[in-house]
């Protein structure tokens, strides 16, 4: 389908919303009130959809542990929220920089400066995806319209090279997308007709959090609600990673600082050196054993 077909006054991310339709005549208060109740709608969308959301993260957890990587792809708000996600990887999951990706419509300059051409250039969309994705990735497009054009070329060119796609998009009729899976959600028309960093915004970005943190989890990079891979690298996070290894290990504070510094930083490994007595060189052997589990690593210390 290309731009000069789509029927956009038809799109649910452009119709005026009825309840809104005096927005510039309403207090800041009623503004903050109308805008909170729409939000809910977002939230609620998001509910609805929750198998589908389920399954995407069956595939990505499937998909990444044979070695692919997970590319969220978009354009303008779309994008710019997979590149967040991404982003949010590394610190928080302690995953590689290379296995969670994203592809933004106009490059990195589009992050910072809006560039509202860039998500019609399919051709840039083609090669982005030639040069960044490859057989047994899954690629998670995101457009809250579901007919970009950047978007639609990226998952057409990601199939043709065998990657798993899903469709992230605030339009029930992206279910008939070419895609592997599609989470169409239903947020409804904006407060703002258009302004799609609104509550297609909000109820995307519940998606994406939802799709890492849960794959995250079934991948073991998490103990039980805690994150056990954090890089302590701000006074911040500094002294949580030592309240960490102190309670999973069951070690006071000052014991806790010395496996960190031993571990060089890595908490996983930390809990394990203090938890089971061992040096670095042997917390890692252990965690090897359990398959990089913690949790295995730990019920085997219970064991011994």
């Amino acid at each position: 389908m290309t731009a000069r077909w789509i029927r956009y006054e038809r799109l649910p991310t452009e119709r005026p919303n009825r309840a809104s339709r005096a927005l510039d005549r309403l207090s800041a208060r009623e503004i903050a009130a109308l805008m909170h109740r729409e939000d809910r709608r977002a939230v609620a969308a998001v509910g609805r959809a929750r198998r589908q959301i389920a399954a995407a993260v069956e595939l990505i957890v499937a998909e990444l542990r044979r070695g692919g990587r997970l590319v969220f792809t978009g354009a303008g708000t779309s994008g710019r929220l997979g590149v967040l996600e991404a982003a949010e990887c590394p610190p928080t999951f302690g995953t590689p920089p290379g296995l969670v990706q994203a592809i933004m419509a106009g490059g990195r300059a589009a992050v910072f400066r809006s560039r509202e051409g860039a998500e019609d250039d399919e051709r840039a969309a083609r090669r982005a995806v030639r040069a960044r994705v490859r057989r047994g990735d899954v690629m998670v497009a995101v457009s809250a319209s579901g007919v970009t054009p950047f978007v639609r070329a990226a998952l057409a060119e990601a199939r043709r090279r065998g990657a798993a796609t899903v469709l992230v998009a605030c339009n029930p009729t992206s279910r008939r997308s070419a895609a592997t899976m599609t989470i169409a959600l239903a947020p409804g028309p904006e407060v703002l007709a258009g302004s799609t960093r609104l509550k297609a915004g909000t109820a995307t970005k519940l998606v994406l959090n939802t799709l890492t943190t849960a794959a995250m989890a079934r991948l073991g990079r998490v103990y039980g609600n805690r994150m056990v891979d954090l890089q302590p690298r701000s006074a911040k996070l500094r002294e949580r990673a030592v309240r960490l290894v102190g309670e999973l290990a069951r070690v006071p504070p000052p014991r806790a600082r010395r496996a960190l510094a031993a571990a060089h930083g890595r908490v996983r490994l930390a809990i394990v050196m203090a938890r089971r007595g061992l040096d670095a060189r042997g917390a890692a052997r252990e965690l090897r054993a359990a398959g990089g589990s913690l949790r295995a690593a730990l019920q085997e210390s219970r064991r011994t």
